[in-house]
């Protein structure tokens, strides 16, 4: 989802949203990241959501596609997040557990645009950790989330 221009407000090196209470927190000088943020600060209702793999609702895959699997998981985050009236703009942190590290870099391009497509242009604050496995041997990819909805 694209923010209105008009509702950030730079302090510095810090993006605030004000009806979110959202703050992206970037140190001065630092190089700007790509595809993430350094840091989030928000206030509201947290909402955590344990790690999704790329099934559906009836836990069943339909590709072992790596972009394909990590478009179904963020799709799943969002549908647990929805149930506590959350919206994708709401992520402020997310960790990706993907079993093959060259999977995930060769996936990028497919992996962008499903990410925009589901998630739209928030950033939050990410980690990616490359695992020896998943307790689905079928999973590629799990990540878990933390969102912060506004009072």
């Amino acid at each position: 989802m694209t923010r209105p221009k008009e509702t950030i407000v730079k302090l510095s090196q810090q993006e605030v949203l004000p009806e979110s209470g959202i703050q992206i927190l970037q140190p001065a000088g630092w190089a700007p990241p790509k595809g993430y943020s350094n840091g989030i600060a928000a206030r509201g209702r947290t909402v955590v959501i344990g790690g999704q793999i790329g099934w559906d609702a009836q836990c069943r895959f339909h590709t072992s596609d790596f972009a394909g699997q990590a478009k179904q998981a963020l799709q799943n985050i969002v549908a647990v997040l929805a149930e506590a009236g959350g919206r994708p703009e709401h992520i402020i942190r997310m960790t990706w557990y993907v079993v093959d590290k060259r999977e995930y870099l060769a996936s990028y391009p497919d992996l962008g645009r499903a990410y925009r497509e589901i998630i739209g242009r928030n950033f939050p604050a990410m980690t990616a950790v490359q695992v020896a496995g998943l307790i689905e041997d079928a999973a590629r990819v799990e990540i878990e989330a933390t969102a912060v909805i506004p009072d």
